[in-house]
């Protein structure tokens, strides 16, 4: 049984995408988690939604709360007048789940430290209260490819070391086909202020296509640890930069 918490270093990094990505290549029955959907109507799709679309297959799904502003969740939840989702509730749900999934994905809102309630708890209060429960979850993050990336992905680990949270590993969540210097150089100084492999790289534009182009996408996108067949250190090593004179 693996329990696998996906947070990104932001908004818009390509979370649900990596999500799907992962569950599309994994063996066995696998179930997906959304603590807390923002920014989506009732009876619109969310993100598991958008997980079922790309994967194509049978997954259990389950969202524990939706609020309709595109807002951080305890903002959302607050001006909705809907009740927040808190860490106890997460964990009781993912130890539900993993009485008979092999894997169980809880994606997570924006970044590791957004807030869900008043309490000012966010995803990685809910992977610690998993912690509590025997779960021994682990923290997948999606990085964003360019410039920036390194400081926020190097705050994140830094956050789930002080936690005694787990960081599995980093993927990049959108990889374009013309990266440029600064995203090209990233790839090998990711794993090393994360402190953890790097263990993927989306391409952009991999959500455009459900069902099996999508899983042979995510299949040469992710390492071995991910079920896929991407091999971080020849990725790195074909983009590699000289420095200037050489």
């Amino acid at each position: 049984m693996t329990v696998l918490f996906v947070t990104g270093t932001g908004t818009e990094v390509g979370k649900t995408v990596a999500t799907a990505a992962v569950a599309a290549l994994a063996d066995g029955p696998v179930a997906v988690l959304k603590p807390g959907q923002t920014g989506v109507a009732p009876g619109e799709p969310g993100d598991v939604a958008e997980v079922l679309r790309l994967t194509g297959r049978d997954l259990t799904v389950r969202e524990l709360a939706r609020y309709p502003e595109p807002l951080a969740p305890d903002t959302a939840a607050r001006r909705s007048g809907l009740p927040p989702v808190g860490p106890g509730q997460v964990a009781e749900a993912v130890a539900e789940l993993a009485a008979e999934h092999p894997l169980v994905l809880v994606e997570g809102a924006g970044g590791l430290l957004v807030r869900y309630d008043d309490e000012g708890r966010t995803l990685a209060d809910m992977a610690r209260a998993a912690a509590a429960l025997g779960l021994a979850p682990a923290v997948l993050l999606v990085a964003s490819a360019g410039l920036g990336t390194l400081n926020t992905t190097a705050l994140t680990a830094e956050a789930l070391r002080a936690r005694g949270l787990d960081l599995r590993g980093v993927v990049i969540g959108a990889w374009p086909a013309e990266p440029d210097l600064a995203m090209r150089c990233n790839l090998a100084d990711l794993p090393t202020v994360a402190g953890a492999p790097l263990l993927g790289a989306l391409p952009l534009g991999a959500a455009a296509v459900g069902g099996e182009p999508f899983t042979a996408a995510a299949r040469a996108a992710l390492a071995p640890a991910l079920g896929g067949t991407w091999d971080a250190a020849a990725f790195t090593a074909a983009h590699a930069v000289a420095p200037p004179g050489r």
